[in-house]
Order: structure tokens, then sequence, then C-alpha cells
């Protein structure tokens, strides 16, 4: 089991929270509105609490289910509350066009929420691959990415408990690449695949 705190009161913070308890994780939720925040965290049952925005978090593992521009900012604001936490970046920074990344340098939200979270904090970038309605009803495969091996097994120990099957594509740089998975399964949904039910995922064919 797993303690983790949500930033953030939208749909991903909603569907996130939602498979967290029934895996029987224990969950916080923190929002700049209290009011949204309380709400979640009674729609999600099973002990969710909430916290007020800017203190130190419950949780180890801490999700910033916030959209890309908002989350190094957070990061920034809530400063040393953040110490000694997991912190997992969910976020795709998308243009307005959706054919490309909205930074143009080889880098990541999750990178740059590393340059400013406190010491001793790790960062791991993860579930930005899933679409919101696949993660509700199915059980995809979610890639993670982070410098800190122990952190990515407490991540992932966590995203198990959710039914979920976890898979390490490597270092935080490879954070930038699963941003631009993130774009390739909206190209497929517009294109190819024609629909938003599916996911990107591993098949090992092993003799």
């Amino acid at each position: 089991m797993s303690s983790i705190t949500l930033i953030g009161t939208g749909n991903m913070a909603r569907t996130i929270g939602t498979l967290a308890v029934a895996g029987g994780n224990t969950v916080e939720v923190m929002g700049r509105d209290q009011s949204k925040a309380d709400n979640l965290a009674n729609a999600l049952g099973g002990g969710a609490t909430t916290g007020e925005w800017g203190a130190v978090p419950v949780g180890d593992i801490v999700i910033t289910a916030l959209l890309y521009d908002g989350v190094v900012p957070v990061v920034a604001k809530y400063g040393e509350a953040l110490a000694g936490k997991v912190i997992v970046d969910i976020s795709n920074p998308f243009n307005a066009t959706f054919d490309g990344l909205a930074h143009s340098e080889e880098t990541s939200v999750a990178q740059e929420v590393a340059k400013v979270a406190p010491a001793g904090t790790s960062v791991v970038k993860a579930f930005n691959t899933i679409f919101r309605n696949v993660l509700e009803k199915g059980r995809p495969n979610v890639f993670l990415a982070g410098d800190d091996a122990q952190a990515k097994t407490t991540v992932a120990t966590f995203i198990e408990s959710l039914g979920l099957r976890p898979l390490d594509v490597g270092s935080l740089k490879m954070a930038h690449w699963l941003e631009g998975m993130g774009l390739v399964t909206v190209g497929l949904a517009g294109n190819g695949v024609g629909h938003w039910d599916f996911a990107l995922g591993v098949n090992e064919f092993i003799n």
C-alpha cells in the first residue's frame, strides 16, 4: 500500500484517485479551490482526505495532476514542502495544433520539475501515454522514467496496486520521448486507429 497526494482536482486526479482507493492506497487531495478538493475527496471515499494548498503533502508519492504549464510553477511554489517526496509528473505539453511539443528543446516537463524541486526530491514521469477513458476501464501498460531507481520502484509498486503493468524506460531524459509517445497516441486516435479506446503497450515474443 502506498501513500499518495494528488495535487489537482480534475479528471485525471479523479481517475487515478479512484484506482488508488480501490487498490488500498492512502489518498490525499490538494487543490487551489478547497471546496473542489473536499468534494473530490468525498467522492473518492475510502478515507481520502484533503490538505491545505501549499502545505507539506501527507503522501510519500505526490502526483501533479495539472495542465503542463502549471506543473513547474506549482512545484516551485510548494518548494521545501516537497523535500524527500517522489513527484510524479503525468502531463503532456502539446502545442496548439497537437502535432508537436510545446517546448522546442530536448527537455520535458519532468526534467524542468527536477530543476526547481528541493534537494532530496525525486521526479518520475508516468501515466502520460494513457487516455483517461482507457485508464478508467482498461489495464494498460504504464511507462515510467526517472533517475532514482528506488523512486521508480516505489512508483512501480503503486502502479501495480492499481492492477496495471509498470514498464521502466530508463532515465529522466527519456521523459522527453515519453511526451513524444503521448503525442503519437493523439495522432493515432485521429488517424490510423480512429478512436480513443486504446493504449500503447509492449508485447513480448519469447521462445
